[in-house]
């Protein structure tokens, strides 16, 4: 039992080492002056703090509640609010399994009952190596390529129970892998930086963009009276009343 549970206020944070600190004081003020107010820069700077360690610390938010001139409350408030921050040491790759209703119909329920079993680990759980985290996500919009997996917001679509637990061996392994579309994969505290607002330095790195497949460019075609190979527009209640 922890000493919050036993009713044992917590010691105030401890700071970070002090060439860290002025490390992440530099990058904090460049991201602040991107804002008029101060307080915008929250959500980035949870980033920052979040790309050193892999969560978001009691450390962490102690230096955001500082650089901001807030209270660790108002900073506790948003860290706990948004599911990206993390709140507890977390693998390298965050696993997201999308099992919102189109990607469970089509397979993602099957993907993640076959990872929990592969990977020995449950919901926001991290494989004792601290590699894979893995947890199911909502709705990533990526329906026309569903199941979709995703790992550290990077996509990997149209999965299979075979090709996810393949995904997963590689990523332990250290073996390179490459989302479906989108940028070259990094690590998730390398992904939080990125999320910082800072560049993305790799040579390799490419437009992180991903594109709209076949099923959705459908109704657009067909509006554009453009053909689409098996798909044919129903007709309309104005075409029914004109062709009488």
């Amino acid at each position: 039992m922890t000493n919050v549970e036993m009713g044992i206020p917590e010691m105030p944070a401890p700071d970070y080492p002090a060439e860290v600190r002025e490390r992440l004081e530099a990058d904090a003020r460049e991201i602040i002056a991107r804002y008029p107010g101060s307080r915008s820069a929250l959500l980035p700077l949870l980033h920052l703090v979040q790309s050193e360690e892999g969560h978001v610390t009691r450390t962490g938010q102690r230096f955001c509640a500082e650089m901001l001139e807030l209270t660790t409350a108002e900073v506790n408030a948003v860290a706990t609010f948004y599911s990206m921050y993390r709140r507890k040491a977390s693998g390298d790759y965050q696993v997201g399994v999308c099992t919102n209703t189109l990607c469970a119909v089509m397979g993602g329920d099957a993907i993640y009952a076959s990872l929990r079993e592969h990977l020995g680990v449950g919901d926001g759980e991290t494989t004792e190596d601290g590699k894979i985290t893995l947890e199911h996500v909502e709705c990533n919009a990526a329906c026309d390529f569903a199941p979709v997996v995703m790992v550290n917001w990077e996509f990997f679509d149209n999965q299979t129970p075979d090709s996810a637990r393949a995904l997963v061996d590689d990523l332990r392994a250290g073996r390179e892998v490459a989302p479906t579309r989108g940028a070259p994969l990094c690590t998730f505290k390398q992904t939080a930086r990125l999320l910082a607002g800072f560049p993305d330095e790799r040579p390799d790195a490419v437009d992180a963009s991903g594109s709209a497949g076949p099923a959705s460019l459908a109704g657009l075609r067909l509006a554009k009276g453009e053909s689409t190979p098996g798909v044919v527009a129903p007709r309309g209640a104005a075409s029914d009343e004109e062709g009488k």
